[in-house]
């Protein structure tokens, strides 16, 4: 009895809660559809204001160029007067010249440096990769002489093992050769003798 109790319990719970699940859903759904005519809405206001932008952007252009070709002729004859008015003096004549005269050494002294400068660069770039190069050739150099020191201690080694194992191998055919002869001369003098 209590089973049964216990399983329309949780059937009831189970019915309330597929519910709360189909409002969520509902309402989720409603939020997105709203979001998206929000979403639709503020797409079509940004896309007139960039309409309007680009056009008076153009505006602007249209106006900065025209600007501009008034603007330079007229800076161009007057700075061509101001350049000649100072020379049309003999003080003010002078002084120009020993102003441009100082500005052209300002200016030579400041190419000195620069190409001081530049040389000592690329003579410290130049020393680098010098100084690495040799490094790099010092090091091998160092691998493939060790490497050769190592294949001769190789070579002499098994050169020594193999001469040892000769020698012995000569010495215990020598011992058996010995032996045989004198086994020999053994069985001779034993049927000489008898």
């Amino acid at each position: 009895m209590a089973t049964t109790a216990k399983n329309s319990t949780t059937k009831s719970q189970r019915s309330t809660a597929a519910k709360k699940a189909a409002e969520t859903r509902a309402k989720n759904e409603r939020a997105a559809k709203a979001k998206l005519s929000a979403a639709a809405k503020k797409a079509a206001q940004t896309r007139a204001e960039n309409e309007r932008n680009v056009s008076e952007k153009a505006v602007a252009y249209v106006r900065q160029t025209a600007e501009r070709a008034v603007d330079v002729p007229v800076g161009a004859a007057l700075a061509v007067a101001e350049s000649v008015k100072p020379l049309t003096e003999t003080t003010n004549r002078e002084r120009e010249i020993k102003r441009l005269r100082t500005q052209v050494t300002r200016e030579i002294t400041k190419l000195e440096r620069r190409g001081g400068q530049a040389r000592r660069k690329a003579t410290t770039r130049a020393r680098g990769t010098r100084n690495r190069v040799e490094r790099d050739l010092k090091q091998r150099r160092n691998s493939i002489e060790r490497q050769v020191k190592q294949n001769r201690t190789k070579a002499e080694r098994t050169v020594n093992q193999n001469r040892t194992k000769i020698e012995r191998a000569i010495k215990e055919n020598r011992a058996r050769a010995e032996k045989a002869v004198k086994e020999a001369q053994t069985a001779v003098t034993e049927r000489v003798g008898s």
